[in-house]
């Protein structure tokens, strides 16, 4: 049964059957939205609210009813879409530039010029035109954007918002496997901060790691930080001598492959979609393994109606933006990255007002980290 919505509507006439007036106006239960009339007129919604505040004939109980199953959601809206707009109109006014991962919440993929994965975000921070840069995402991201745009200011909406697998790589541990192969090119996934690229020789992501790692001419390959990523690619290109360290990601390291196989047991015509960040127990498992944007084409584009998901949440809205009447399913213990749901719309805002939380990179070892990533563009092209 539909739910009844209630609707304000100005009293016409002095006898109305089955209403009761109340300050000029009636409630009549109905099935009629009336948020799609109110929730674009905030003088409107303000006296409404008002009304129901004051009127005599209903206590608190159905006062409280009122507000938070027909008004509340309107007045989120509201203050969203005043969020929205001005931020609209102050990166139109600095003719600054929003980009947004997948794993961000989905209002603020909806405000974002440009939505994307690691490489994606990369390639397109690298030529645009814009003078300011909002990068919505985790650190290494403004650090690649400076180091790809140096001559650019690049804002992270909050400043602590951090990835655990940046920094899941010792110098120490790459000096040795230096010392150890005469024949070493050390392989750094993107996901990592600019002082672990300035140690390596090129960085690359999910999307485009095979690839360059095939291309190279070094027999031995020193991956970091991701063993799970590291071991997906030497399963690819088994040729060569992969050398894995001990990081991962956490939230796709906690993807459960007993959760995973009880959703394969419960739709047993769905596909399986993960990320190679995840466990081998999971990719296993696996119909398709492939980067955030890899997944989203390959649902897009399959026959299937079912998929049943291996990496972080915040994917979904893209994969329903796409398609709409497919039907997407996630591990039980919802993989989500608390630092990427830092960024918020009123923290968008804020560094688009202030120019606060400008990202940088120390100049020692700037020129070192952003050569890996021009040679990853040049090389995955």
């Amino acid at each position: 049964m539909t739910q009844p919505k209630l609707e304000f509507r100005p009293i016409e006439t002095e006898s109305l059957r089955g209403v009761r007036p109340c300050g000029g106006f009636c409630f009549l239960f109905d099935t009629t939205a009336a948020s799609e009339k109110i929730q674009n007129n905030t003088t409107f919604l303000s006296y409404v609210l008002s009304l129901v505040n004051n009127c005599a004939i209903l206590n608190s109980t159905a006062k409280k009813f009122i507000y938070n199953t027909y008004l509340q959601n309107t007045v989120e809206s509201r203050k969203s879409m005043n969020i929205k707009d001005e931020i609209k109109a102050l990166k139109e006014q600095k003719n600054a530039v929003i980009l947004a991962h997948y794993y961000v919440a989905d209002e603020i993929q909806e405000i974002a010029d440009y939505v994307g994965d690691s490489f994606a975000l990369s390639k397109t921070a690298a030529t645009l035109p814009n003078p300011i840069i909002v990068y919505c995402g985790v650190s290494f991201m403004g650090e690649s954007g400076c180091l790809l745009s140096p001559e650019k200011k690049v804002l992270m909406p909050d400043a602590s918002a951090d990835c655990p697998m940046a920094h899941m790589v010792t110098k120490a541990e790459v000096d040795a496997a230096r010392e150890a192969y005469e024949d070493l090119a050390v392989v750094c996934y993107i996901n990592s901060t600019a002082e672990i690229k300035s140690w390596s020789d090129v960085s690359v992501t999910s999307a485009n790691a095979v690839q360059i790692v095939r291309n190279l001419p070094n027999q031995n390959i020193l991956f970091i930080p991701d063993q799970n990523l590291g071991r997906f690619i030497a399963a690819q290109v088994p040729e060569k001598n992969i050398i894995l360290v001990n990081g991962y990601c956490p939230i796709h390291q906690n993807i459960s492959p007993a959760e995973v196989q009880e959703l394969k047991d419960a739709h047993p015509n769905a596909e399986v979609l993960v990320h190679p960040e995840c466990p081998e127990a999971v990719t296993k498992l696996a119909d398709y393994i492939g980067s955030t944007t890899g997944i989203i084409k390959h649902a897009t584009e399959s026959e299937k109606q079912e998929f049943i998901i291996g990496t972080e949440i915040g994917v979904l809205y893209e994969l329903k933006k796409r398609n709409p009447d497919k039907t997407f399913y996630f591990p039980k213990t919802a993989p989500t990255c608390r630092d990427m749901k830092l960024i918020t719309l009123e923290k968008v805002l804020h560094v688009l007002q202030t120019e606060e939380n400008q990202a940088s990179v120390d100049r020692a070892q700037a020129e070192a980290a952003g050569n890996t990533l021009t040679r990853m563009l040049e090389l995955s092209k």
